[in-house]
């Protein structure tokens, strides 16, 4: 378990140092083009472009955004395990199933 904490917050960490210390401003991407992008992820997996100096888009290799994709995928499929153990889940056909949601949109309208 330790293990696993210590690669979330090395993750994390070096997430957090490339977006802070990697940033491209709008003029440089405008004036250089994609070779602004290639350079900037040279030795980093993400990297920030400012916009009048605020941070507005983040750029990252295609490999690293597989990786934060699977890592959703994998957290949804944690908590509906998790669900699944705890008992929040409805065992229904098709037809209850769509009147259920019917009563559900009529009541938040």
């Amino acid at each position: 378990m330790n293990e696993a904490i210590d690669i979330l917050f090395n993750t994390l960490n070096s997430t957090i140092r490339s977006v802070a210390i990697n940033a491209i401003s709008a003029n440089d991407l405008k004036t250089r083009g994609v070779g602004a992008i290639d350079e900037a992820l040279t030795n980093q997996t993400e990297v920030s472009v400012s916009v009048r100096g605020q941070v507005k888009y983040v750029v990252m290799c295609k490999e690293h955004h597989q990786y934060l994709r699977e890592c959703e995928l994998e957290a949804a499929l944690a908590e509906s395990k998790a669900d699944l153990d705890a008992g929040r889940f409805v065992k229904e056909f098709v037809a209850q199933h769509l009147r259920r949601i019917a009563k559900i949109n009529k009541a938040s309208v």
